[in-house]
């Protein structure tokens, strides 16, 4: 089966409700709200961060990517995460009960949408193996190797500042 993103995006075309513009260190999300919206990045990136007398940075999105508060919307309890514009975003929404009615609808959709969270779910069992057997050397690498697109999207900042 094609890439699950991509089938998903693809069939969800005329379901996204609204499109959301945000300004550099814009925030769509503090911690403490309640959430449940899906958006997928049509430009710009954004960080998901906790902050706990310092942040820390749990995952980016960049454009064509889904990014939500994954706990708030898998719980529908506030979040304790922050999304955070690095620069300017423009937002395509969907609400969470607009979305499972979509997912709902077929049962490929279904079957798609838990391919998706299996590969979330392991992308964060690398994360976590990174962060408690990995010097932060070697952390680098593997995050350079499996999400180069990170640093594509760190030096495009870099370069507009110069």
């Amino acid at each position: 089966m094609k890439n699950s993103l991509s089938f998903l995006l693809e069939n969800l075309e005329d379901e996204w409700g609204k499109e959301i513009t945000l300004k550099r260190n814009d925030f769509l999300i503090n911690k403490g709200d309640l959430n449940t919206n899906l958006y997928l990045v049509k430009e710009g990136s954004l960080r998901v961060f906790i902050d706990d007398d310092e942040e820390h940075t749990i995952r980016f999105g960049y454009k064509d990517s889904i990014i939500t508060a994954f706990d708030c919307f898998l719980t529908e309890k506030p979040t304790s995460f922050y999304i955070q514009a690095l620069k300017k975003c423009s937002l395509k929404v969907i609400s969470k009960i607009n979305f499972i009615h979509f997912i709902n609808s077929e049962k490929e959709y279904q079957d798609v949408w838990n391919i998706f969270l299996n590969d979330f779910m392991y992308q964060q069992i690398e994360r976590e193996i990174d962060l408690i057997t990995y010097s932060p050397q070697k952390r680098f690498e593997r995050v350079f190797k499996r999400s180069p697109q990170v640093f594509q999207e760190i030096l495009k900042n870099i370069l507009r500042l110069i």
